[in-house]
């Protein structure tokens, strides 16, 4: 016997006693209301398992537990102990054929986008790997964060949406200054670099969410610091799909005075940092070669006590750079 018990109702439910027939049609009662068709029933290992379409999505889905409607208590699936009611079993067949087709489909999508994750992965790898500094110990990033609480349930949580790198920091403290520092490399999050009271929020306790800068951590943009895994391939793979994606990387590129220029026709190379090369004058007519090289334009780099449009490209890619220009 495998006894459930709900605290809230007072009642156990014996989940290996059959509660509904196949072909019935049940109840879903909670966050929505949805009405599914029962068209298998298999032994688990914790009772009776009930395989079941959603008779709006036509898609499958499936429950241990089914209580009867008379009884109702909370979110869960009901059956109609009153007024039972049953599906033919052509109809539940049909049914079946566009279920499945349906989960196909999305078995395919799944495989795709996991093949174009998995390449963005291999780009985001080798953009962290020279864009992290070597003694970086923590990342500042921007989330923007989707409410999905449902007060009538007591229920309060939120998803990811999208996750921008914003730099870099050397220590691990947070700092609401620091992380307002940031705030202007992104547009989004602009707004964050005004000094605030009210977008800090301090929830270093058990199951808060740190310390981070926004509105709400429910909804709209937060920023906030991460600490680098104790490994350096950990925390560039555990960012890697976002790196993948250069819309996700506002990070602005500063260094010292270059070391060394090296002019070739119109344009001026210079040794930007220990990693990173950048590229200065009138490269209009050639921007789509420089980009396609994986060059990235920024307006304010650094050069002759000033700021000024460049390109920045990995330090592998000098030769190639170089012979592009020459050409």
């Amino acid at each position: 016997m495998a006894n459930l018990f709900l605290l809230g109702a007072g009642v156990s439910y014996d989940t290996n006693q059959q509660a509904v027939e196949k072909r019935q049609i049940i109840q879903l009662k909670g966050y929505h209301d949805d009405r599914y068709v029962v068209y298998d029933i298999v032994k688990g290992c914790s009772g009776l398992n009930y395989k079941l379409i959603n008779l709006r999505t036509h898609e499958f889905e499936q429950c241990d537990m089914i209580r009867p409607l008379s009884k109702k208590f909370g979110i869960g699936f009901y059956y109609d102990d009153v007024n039972p009611q049953f599906m033919d079993e052509y109809e539940i067949a049909m049914l079946r054929n566009e279920a499945e087709q349906i989960m196909q489909g999305k078995n395919e999508e799944a495989q795709k986008q996991a093949e174009r994750n998995e390449q963005l992965r291999a780009i985001g790898r080798k953009r962290l790997q020279t864009l992290i500094p070597k003694d970086a110990k923590a990342i500042i990033i921007a989330e923007l964060h989707r409410n999905e609480s449902e007060p009538m349930t007591d229920y309060y949580g939120y998803s990811t949406e999208r996750t921008v790198i914003l730099g870099f920091s050397t220590h691990t403290k947070d700092l609401f200054s620091e992380m307002r520092k940031y705030a202007s490399n992104f547009e989004e999050t602009a707004f964050l670099a005004a000094e605030h009271s009210e977008y800090e929020h301090r929830e270093k306790y058990a199951m808060g969410s740190g310390y981070y800068l926004g509105e709400s951590k429910y909804s709209g943009w937060i920023i906030k610091k991460v600490r680098f895994c104790s490994k350096r391939e950990e925390t560039i793979e555990r960012f890697a799909l976002i790196a993948g994606d250069n819309a996700n990387i506002c990070v602005k590129v500063t260094a010292d005075k270059p070391e060394t220029e090296k002019v070739t026709g119109e344009y001026i190379i210079v040794h930007y940092s220990e990693k990173a090369i950048a590229v200065f004058g009138d490269t209009r007519a050639i921007k789509d070669n420089l980009k396609a090289l994986g060059g990235r334009f920024n307006p304010k780099l650094t050069h002759d006590n000033g700021k000024k449009a460049g390109w920045i490209f990995s330090k592998s890619k000098e030769e190639e750079v170089y012979n592009l220009l020459n050409n």
